[in-house]
């Protein structure tokens, strides 16, 4: 019988203690009959030695000044430990072996604490909830019907490719914005500048013309002097505004409505329904080759979709299968699936190909998003060309038709 320092989570908090055992997993039992969760299982003797060497060990770098861990860093580790898995290495050696060669110090104190949950008797998807920063729900779910299953070798690769997936539709939503994006802020930039430099130089002389000054220069003069008394107050005012409405997007209500409104935005709502609906029909049908029931999987990858309106119709889909309906009736009564897309999910639930028809879905769901970003550019470049031409139009007339007054009042002198 060998003594074991643990610390474990009660109904109060964490506590630390003493336990024997034979082995780290007979403690780990023993505390979760005791209504215990386990996050740290070692020899009483092996606890000592970690504290004075971390007694002795340098300062660090507090965690909110560390590099985050990147959604690179755990696309390369889920294909990392795939290929070290196929390869027959156990998985202690193999997150050793990534630990050694993480460029991230974050991550690499990530796989240095799995490695110790897992040497003290801990599973591996209990050992990721303890970092919901780096795993989600989503991970950390999959990781578990892999360990149940048998299939942990699968799950990981199949997390590589969703997370690849998602990185690239990042990218390429950023590709598409960047030129409108630059566009604004050039047209924000030059009305700045006409407002606080040009005008102001003209106002004197405009102001003193005998026939009256035309609207166009009236609207330029006005919005100069506004610009000019009240600009810092604008500032500050756009400041504000923007951090009140991140706080309230991160409200359960706020993220809700904002997330309803950019699925029914114009330009913008059918590529983040696609790409919304492209992750979680891929989500789902990884789910279900994984050998998860239909319910459990509807309940797991509720959130793969990203957007909180999604979930909820997702999570309203599940209530119903659980009430008897079929999929196909559930995803009727959501709202949230093309036609197209309801005829494929009906063919693979009465054929019993649901998972390969998910990612039929998934994939063409896709291309569509591919091909909306495609052309994003030119959607919105005539919006664009529209906006400019009618900002150039009245700074033309603001300073051409004063001007136009002061050449004929000099030619009749």
């Amino acid at each position: 019988m060998s003594r074991f320092a643990f610390k474990a989570r009660g109904p109060h908090g964490v506590i630390e203690g003493v336990q024997d055992g034979e082995t780290p997993g007979d403690v780990a039992q023993a505390l979760t009959l005791k209504g215990l969760v386990p996050l740290a299982i070692q020899p009483e003797k092996a606890q000592q030695e970690t504290a004075a060497k971390t007694a002795s060990a340098p300062v660090s770098l507090p965690e909110w000044l560390q590099p985050k861990v990147q959604p690179t860093d755990l696309m390369m580790f889920s294909r990392q430990i795939y290929a070290l898995f196929k390869a027959g290495v156990p998985i202690l050696r193999a997150l050793s072996g990534l630990q050694d060669t993480a460029q991230n110090p974050k991550m690499k104190a990530v796989l240095l604490d799995l490695r110790r949950s897992l040497e003290s008797g801990l599973e591996l998807s209990t050992a990721m909830l303890h970092h919901p920063g780096v795993f989600d729900a989503f991970y950390v779910s999959m990781i578990k019907v892999g360990e149940a299953s048998g299939k942990l070798e699968e799950v990981f690769f199949r997390l590589f490719k969703h997370i690849e997936f998602e990185m690239f539709m990042r990218q390429q939503v950023k590709s598409a914005l960047r030129y409108p994006s630059f566009v604004i802020l050039a047209m924000a930039i030059a009305v700045g500048v006409i407002n606080v430099m040009v005008i102001p130089a003209f106002a004197g002389i405009f102001k003193n013309l005998k026939g009256g000054v035309p609207l166009p220069t009236k609207i330029l003069m006005t919005t100069s002097e506004f610009t000019i008394q009240y600009g810092w107050w604008l500032g500050i005012g756009a400041v504000v505004v923007f951090f009140l409405w991140r706080h309230w997007i991160k409200t359960p209500d706020g993220h809700l409505i904002w997330d309803g409104f950019l699925l029914k935005a114009p330009i913008v709502g059918p590529i983040v329904s696609k790409a919304a609906l492209s992750r979680f029909t891929r989500a789902f049908a990884m789910s279900l080759k994984s050998g998860v029931p239909l319910e459990k999987a509807l309940q797991g990858v509720a959130t793969a979709a990203d957007n909180a309106y999604m979930t909820k119709r997702i999570e309203g889909m599940k209530d119903r299968v659980l009430r008897g309906e079929t999929l196909t009736a559930a995803a009727v009564w959501s709202g949230i699936f093309t036609p197209m897309a309801m005829q494929m999910l009906a063919i693979g639930e009465e054929t019993g190909m649901l998972d390969e028809m998910l990612e039929e879905i998934g994939e063409l769901y896709s291309n569509e998003v591919q091909y909306e970003l495609k052309t994003l550019s030119q959607k919105i470049e005539p919006i664009l060309v529209m906006f400019m031409g009618g900002l150039v139009l009245v700074l033309a007339l603001g300073v051409f038709l004063p001007m136009w007054s002061l050449g004929d009042a000099t030619f009749k002198k």
